[in-house]
């Protein structure tokens, strides 16, 4: 039989469990026998006088510490400590972690709704999802109070794409905003991403992309006019940093009229339009680097022109048949 999580064997010694108490790690021995192991292993790991009974505040910094230091990015580190200070801590900081309930935390729920939008809500409480895992994989409490369909639904959002004039009239902008904007409509990348591109980067037809957010490098092929417009260029291609977006968009809202104009617009554009233009599923996830081609599925909706166009051919087809079928 296998053992349950938590509980191993090594070899010539028996098997061990891990426990954690006042934030420490300890090996404990359970014998070699299994049956006489798990029941051992049962009543080691979940002693109702132990750890249950830290309140939450004293674990939120160690597993902002421990754990989100080293399973999310910069600025997921600084998103977790900004929600954790504002929502989590306020609400459950003074309870004993082995005290809280699932129906607290659908209480939590409630308090979110009334105070941030669906999508902050949902982040919010995936991250206390996220902690009280944690803190059942370290031993602290016996069950995640986790309830099923905790999470709201979120209702699903065409992609915040440009239209055709609105392309149009922010490529129009004078120089160098409108190389810029070229750029990232012909690649697709994020901000960040373009803000790090340089002119060595470019070759074989391609942009090689480094410190993407996945933390893997992808090569991203080019149209042929943004090649030979990129053939003479030295140095970095996006003077920008990556806390100047708002400057950048101000500046193609000024120059091109269209006031809801945002960065990231682009790179759903560039999507939408590869998808239009015949290109698949599987080369866009690559060229945009998604983890998932679920993500990149979101583009595969065609745009109402395209459904209108096609509505047509379609009318039009049975139009024809119906009149050949009256002729004969």
């Amino acid at each position: 039989m296998r053992p349950p999580k938590g509980m191993f064997w090594r070899t010539g010694r028996g098997y061990y469990c891990r426990v954690y108490q006042g934030g420490k790690e300890r090996w404990v021995a359970l014998g070699k026998e299994f049956d006489v192991a798990l029941k051992k292993f049962k009543e080691t790991r979940f002693q109702p006088e132990r750890d249950e009974r830290v309140l939450v505040r004293d674990l939120i910094e160690r597993w902002l510490r421990v754990y989100i230091a080293t399973a999310r990015n910069e600025k997921g580190q600084k998103l977790a400590r900004r929600r954790t200070e504002v929502y989590f801590d306020p609400f459950f900081g003074s309870c004993a972690v082995g005290s809280v309930r699932p129906e607290d935390l659908r209480r939590y729920r409630l308090h979110l709704e009334q105070r941030v939008s669906r999508q902050s809500t949902v982040h919010i409480l995936s991250d206390a999802r996220c902690f009280f895992l944690w803190a059942k994989d370290c031993g602290y409490i016996r069950s995640a109070p986790v309830p099923r369909r905790l999470l709201p639904r979120l209702q699903e959002r065409p992609p915040d794409r440009l239209t055709s004039e609105e392309a149009d009239a922010v490529m129009a902008i004078p120089e160098p905003w409108a190389f810029y904007v070229r750029l990232a409509l012909g690649t697709g990348l994020r901000w960040s991403e373009l803000c790090r591109t340089h002119a060595s980067d470019v070759t074989e037809g391609c942009l090689v992309v480094h410190q993407t957010k996945s933390g893997k490098v992808r090569r991203v092929p080019l149209a042929p006019q943004l090649q030979a417009e990129l053939r003479g260029r030295l140095g970095r291609l996006f003077p920008y940093s990556t806390k100047a977006s708002g400057a950048f968009a101000t500046v193609v809202q000024g120059h091109s009229g269209v006031e809801r104009f945002h960065i990231h617009q682009l790179r759903h554009t560039f999507a939408c339009r590869w998808l239009e233009m015949g290109g698949s599923l599987a080369a866009l996830q690559q060229i945009l680097g998604h983890s998932t081609i679920v993500v990149t599925q979101r583009y595969a909706r065609l745009g109402d022109d395209l459904v209108k166009a096609e509505a047509n051919r379609v009318y039009r087809s049975q139009t024809v048949a119906s009149d050949k079928s009256a002729a004969s």
